[in-house]
């Protein structure tokens, strides 16, 4: 279904058209005085001089057009050349309706789909989840989701960070505490454990111990950076280590994302690029892209537009040693093996900006990406910050875990939930679950990407204003009424969605038809903050709405059977739009 801005358009660009105007004057925009019309059009304003007439000549020519057209209950000019449109009550019921019959409730997909990759993520093995980790999941999450549900064949890729010095750090330390382990003897020649000599637990302390070593320690850190090198030139003893610890890291991991509903369809790492880096550094030079600067290799980026320079980007190290640029161009070539995508969307910090520029450019430059055929995209975000407006930190100033945070959002829910009095604690502890992801992921989406925040639990937990406990509490709402209007009227069929009689039922049915729109915005500019802002709008339109009409109330049965045939669209509506932004509602609350 086209969105509704774009059909009311049509008709009026027709009308200019048919009283001899260019059609492109029939634009039509939201009415800024919703108390005169519903839609305006303000191109015989901007026609008057083009055509050497009074506007409201020219907009009386077009409403003589259009003449009784089925789409408007009031078409009129009003002077100096407006024309002000209301939309007909059975018009905006069959806009319903067709809503209520179409499982993407309005949505077009792409005639064309694309592929889609999208890197978000980017944790690295060995270390806990932290609050620095959860913009990442949780937008990246739903961009893919909204990318999917466009019709695109989209992939989510976590893109581990697996294969740098944190590695050698960890084998060093671990030869240190257990130097009898067979990973460490090299002439063993058997098969290493299949169960790892330690737990998830053990490497969140032996890294940190590692890497605090290695900054006071020179021996210590050139030792780590020999494990790194033996790692990476095939060990056979060190591989089967790194294995494991790739394992326990990634089963954790797992296991933290599914807390937030985050999921990936590939747990592909900086390691699995490897194979890719030789033949790319040598296709570099002979080509003559890449050349020596200080005994490093590079690639220079600068464009003459630039108003600041932008720094070559660095293939490897004046020791040889690959960078991260290096495996971003070579996870770059792996991915357009193996999936020909048309689009790649990167999502981390935004002051990784001026990396990915430099990787973007040497990728076009170098001929690994076709322009015309993938673009590489950056969406950078902004930080997660406290109440003092520096990033999000314990008590004690220590980097906070992503499952603590978890835990204390769930933990503050689950008192406002047990105070019902009639909720087991079972149950309650599921719809915590829920309404807690919903408050973490929403509080999040309902920010512009790029911009920073602040993370005020108590304002995020609320189950009132524009929050994600709020979105749940009305849809928990709307299944309580149709569960009593199921328990009175158990033989009734669905009714149909009537025309609106009231202010409330028009403003509700308008904000209904306007969903695809919100997608549309939501997936063109990358933007689930849009999609979050029309949840609120449709919640707040559905409130208006019971404040005007009782539902379990009303004498008419067939307008109440109409009642409940919208609000059930409203609940579809939001159940559509709440699965793209991540997170679900509870039967009750």
């Amino acid at each position: 279904m086209k969105k509704l801005i774009d059909q009311i358009s049509l008709v009026v660009s027709e009308g200019f058209e048919k009283a001899g105007y260019d059609p492109s004057l029939g634009r039509v925009v939201v009415s800024n005085r919703p108390d005169l019309c519903q839609y305006q059009c303000n191109g015989a304003m901007a026609g008057a001089k083009q055509y050497r007439k009074a506007p409201f000549m020219i907009a009386q020519a077009v409403v003589d057009a259009i003449g009784q057209h089925p789409m408007f209950a009031k078409l009129e000019m009003v002077r100096p050349g407006y024309i002000n449109m209301d939309l007909h009550p059975d018009y905006l019921a069959q806009l319903l309706s067709q809503l209520e019959a179409d499982p993407l409730r309005g949505v077009e997909q792409e005639e064309k789909p694309l592929t889609i990759i999208v890197d978000y993520g980017g944790p690295n093995v060995a270390k806990p989840l932290h609050v620095g980790h959860l913009r990442s999941a949780v937008i990246g999450e739903s961009i893919k989701r909204i990318c999917r549900f466009m019709g695109n064949k989209v992939i989510g890729d976590v893109h581990l960070g697996d294969w740098g010095l944190q590695m050698g750090q960890i084998i060093t330390e671990l030869r240190q505490r257990q130097p009898d382990l067979p990973y460490f003897d090299p002439d063993f020649q058997g098969e290493y454990p299949v169960q790892p000599p330690f737990s998830i637990s053990d490497l969140e302390e032996i890294y940190p111990a590692a890497s605090a070593r290695c900054k006071v320690d020179a021996e210590y850190k050139k030792l780590a950076q020999n494990a790194t090198s033996e790692l990476q030139s095939g060990r056979r003893g060190y591989r089967a280590l790194w294995k494991h610890i790739v394992n326990v890291s990634v089963s954790d991991l797992k296991a933290n994302y599914k807390k937030l509903d985050v999921d990936f369809d590939l747990w592909y790492g900086e390691s699995d690029c490897q194979a890719y880096i030789p033949a790319m550094v040598e296709e570099m030079k002979d080509k003559g892209y890449a050349y020596l600067s200080d005994g490093a290799l590079v690639v220079d980026v600068q464009e003459e537009e630039d108003a600041r320079e932008v720094p070559p980007c660095l293939i490897l190290k004046s020791d040889g040693a690959a960078q991260y640029e290096t495996t971003d161009l070579a996870t770059i070539i792996q991915r357009q093996q193996d999936f020909q995508p048309d689009r790649m969307i990167y999502l981390t910090d935004k002051r990784q900006e001026l990396h990915f520029v430099r990787v973007f450019r040497c990728a076009y430059k170098t001929g690994l990406v076709d322009k015309d055929k993938c673009s590489l995209e950056f969406i950078g975000f902004g930080t997660m910050n406290g109440k003092d407006g520096k990033p999000y930190k314990t008590r004690d100033g220590g980097v906070l875990r992503l499952e603590k945070l978890i835990g204390e959002v769930k933990d503050t829910v689950y008192q406002k939930v047990m105070s019902n009095g009639t909720i087991s604690e079972e149950e309650g502890q599921e719809i915590a679950r829920k309404v807690s992801v919903a408050a973490i992921k929403y509080g999040d989406l309902s920010n512009q990407p790029y911009k920073d925040y602040i993370f005020d639990l108590d304002k995020f937990a609320a189950f009132e204003g524009n929050t994600g406990p709020y979105i749940m509490y009305t849809m928990v709402r709307i299944k309580s009424i149709l569960a009593k209007y199921a328990a009175a009227h158990p033989e009734a069929e669905t009714g149909a969605i009537l025309p609106s009689r009231s202010e409330s039922e028009t403003g509700l049915a308008l904000t209904l038809c306007r969903f695809n729109e919100a997608v549309y915005e939501a997936y063109e500019q990358k933007a689930p903050n849009r999609l979050c802002r029309y949840i609120y709008d449709l919640t707040g339109a559905l409130n208006q709405f019971y404040v005007e009409h009782n539902i379990m109330k009303e004498s008419d049965p067939v307008r109440q059977a109409g009642f409940i045939a919208l609000i059930k669209l409203v609940l579809h509506v939001l159940e559509t739009a709440i699965d793209l932004l991540g997170f679900s509602a509870p039967d009750r609350m």
